[in-house]
């Protein structure tokens, strides 16, 4: 079932796309302002598509946008009541996958809805941000601002686990077994340490960064 964030302040709108698509592969999340739409985005969860409003009470869609496409690959569709030429472009450049000014049908909405759905991915390499902190695990590039972090297979192995399933806890043995695939039954316990804590060195990610450490369960990556 693909999860969708519906970013909208009109009450009626959001909650008739809802009714209108409740009956597809769809959950949604409905959110009526920016605070309530970050509060969405820092959840254990992923979306698989946000439908973002720019005129918001609280601010401007365009900079959750911004923040949107900095920390993640989410695609977003823009609805907005502004229907100049520059709005359009001005979304379009900060990484929006289409624009849909209002009025719109909620057949066509339906239409764009799976073409973006099904277009999510494709060419695209996957690339996580964190702050300072750029990961393309495709191109087994890390870096940190303008830095070039190299790391061992197993430290970008863990790395990976960790950032794909950000704010989540992997246990100790969860990692074990997914990191040495083959044999991990014979791996000494403290492998797993020395390899936290060398990646942990690599990625400057002294005391409590991103990396944390759940005692007595395992690891946990920060968003």
């Amino acid at each position: 079932m693909k999860r969708i964030l519906i970013v909208e302040d009109d009450k009626g709108l959001r909650e008739g796309i809802e009714l209108a698509l409740k009956r597809e592969a769809f959950s949604f999340v409905l959110c009526e302002s920016i605070a309530g739409a970050r509060d969405a985005l820092s959840g254990i969860e992923d979306f698989d598509l946000i439908l973002l409003d720019i005129n918001l009470p609280d601010g401007n869609g365009y900079e959750l946008l911004k923040e949107i496409k900095n920390k993640g690959n989410e695609p977003v569709i823009i609805l907005t009541a502004n229907d100049l030429e520059m709005d359009e472009v001005k979304g379009l450049e900060l990484g929006a996958e289409d624009y849909i000014t209002k009025p719109f049908s909620l057949m066509v909405l339906r239409a764009r809805i799976d073409k973006v759905l099904k277009n999510a991915g494709k060419g695209q390499k996957q690339v996580y941000r964190f702050g300072d902190f750029y990961f393309s695990f495709e191109e087994m590039q890390v870096k940190k601002g303008e830095e070039e972090i190299f790391l061992s297979k197993t430290e970008l192995k863990l790395l990976q686990l960790l950032v794909e399933n950000k704010n989540r806890i992997l246990t100790r043995e969860k990692l074990i077994d997914r990191i040495w695939t083959e044999g991990a039954e014979f791996v000494d316990e403290n492998a797993l340490s020395v390899t936290v804590n060398r990646l942990r060195g690599k990625l400057h990610e002294n005391g409590e960064g991103h990396l944390q450490t759940v005692y007595g369960k395992g690891y946990v990556w920060k968003a």
